[in-house]
């Protein structure tokens, strides 16, 4: 296990963001979510890939995994159930990254984001809904940070993929710098 001290982590992101892509009219509901930044021992980053074409229209996304956290469900206990679910990987917990707060217009929804850098220990095979490999597609994705910066550019050409690279995009860079940091802790004699 990697101990991460408060030298190592910089301080949490905490960003709310609106959505610009539909019109606001009213928010009925508040939505936790946990997801993850999870790498491995190589420094590859792992993703979900989406297909849509719901009323969010037609996209191709890269999204980190996580979803909702159930009633009475711990936030760590919902991203170690997600990481399972989604891409089949055990993981490590080594940090929460922040909380990013955002709305799905379309849909009246408040996002409560939180975001965790996971280390995957164990690789398995997914346990996907039938709503999730029949309506979207889900698939994984192994990526480098680079990689992972294109695709999100890359994906940010319709509005759902808009809103998700707002939110990602600073988490995945706060993931890579805390990252830096450790390898850089680890390198520097004492």
């Amino acid at each position: 296990m990697i101990n991460f001290t408060t030298e190592t982590i910089k301080e949490e992101l905490r960003i709310s963001l609106l959505d610009n892509e539909w019109e606001f009219t009213y928010t009925d509901h508040d939505r936790e979510i946990a997801r993850a930044i999870v790498f491995d021992d190589d420094g590859y980053l792992y993703f979900v890939r989406a297909e849509r074409d719901d009323d969010f229209g037609k996209a191709t996304l890269i999204e980190t995994s996580g979803g909702g956290v159930e009633k009475g469900e711990a936030l760590n206990s919902a991203i170690l159930r997600e990481l399972k679910e989604e891409l089949g990987i055990e993981a490590e917990i080594l940090c929460k990254i922040g909380v990013i707060d955002d709305y799905y217009n379309l849909i009246h929804r408040h996002n409560i984001n939180n975001y965790y850098l996971c280390k995957a220990i164990a690789f398995k095979e997914n346990n996907l809904t039938k709503e999730e490999i029949e309506c979207f597609h889900l698939s994984t994705l192994k990526l480098s940070y680079e990689e992972a910066l294109s695709e999100y550019e890359k994906r940010a050409n319709t509005k759902i993929g808009r809103l998700i690279a707002n939110r990602e995009l600073p988490i995945l860079k706060q993931a890579k710098a805390i990252l830096d940091n450790l390898v850089f802790k680890y390198q520097t004699p004492n």
